[in-house]
């Protein structure tokens, strides 16, 4: 099992002055393995704040990050899964599927992590996840009417499956929601069995995989812990 915190478009101290309180007592140091980061961390505080969090921390370029070291794009491997990290920007329309399942098959990925519309997405599309953690301070997007709720996503990684939980801080509570997604593996098909008492041989059925929800519940309860704990 890897625990796998998916954050992004923070906007300190441009559009905020830091992440809300409460999402700052979930995220307890060395409980969390990686960090996958959208972009718009914009200050070396949050940066060196993210690193204290969890020792593997991703970040990709953002419209208004002036990190040259962050790259464009990220690739991370926790087998049997590839995943790819990348702003969103590139994505035109912002939030495209068919646009993002481009890039995911362009990156060779399984799961393709962006950000930038400021809006929580986790999709099934094309046989690969795609998840948009949202902005983790509620920053103004530039385009919506409403500020965004804060929100943030863990992901539980355990082998072809992954658990995403959701994070948001919704009138002051912090919520929590959860989606499962399983990657298919590929298999050769068993050899046919022959019948009892011979005669032409008949191929085993094929096992049908249950199916996994592909979108969040809709009526999320109030979390006092977090996940983890």
């Amino acid at each position: 099992m890897v625990l796998v915190l998916v954050i992004g478009d923070l906007h300190i101290p441009h559009r905020t002055h830091d992440l809300p309180a409460k999402f700052k007592k979930l995220l307890v140091p060395g409980k969390i393995q990686q960090i996958l980061c959208t972009g718009n961390v914009c200050d070396k505080e949050t940066l060196d704040y993210l690193r204290g969090v969890a020792p593997d921390v991703h970040v990709v370029r953002g419209d208004y990050d002036e990190n040259p070291t962050f790259p464009m794009s990220a690739t991370v491997t926790h087998a049997p899964i590839k995943i790819g990290v990348i702003h969103g920007h590139q994505c035109i329309p912002s939030g495209d599927l068919d646009s993002l399942s481009a890039i995911a098959r362009q990156m060779d990925v399984d799961v393709l992590i962006s950000g930038h519309s400021h809006q929580f997405q986790a999709t099934e599309y094309d046989n690969k996840f795609f998840l948009n953690p949202g902005t983790a301070t509620g920053a103004w997007s530039g385009t919506l009417t409403d500020d965004p709720p804060p929100s943030f996503a863990l992901m539980d990684i355990q082998g072809p499956v992954i658990v995403t939980y959701l994070y948001q801080l919704q009138e002051g509570e912090v919520r929590v929601e959860k989606i499962e997604w399983r990657r298919e593996l590929s298999s050769a098909p068993p050899p046919p069995v022959a019948p009892p008492g011979g005669g032409s041989s008949v191929a085993s059925p094929q096992p049908r995989a249950s199916a996994l929800p592909t979108s969040i519940p809709t009526s999320p309860a109030p979390v006092q812990q977090s996940v983890w704990s």
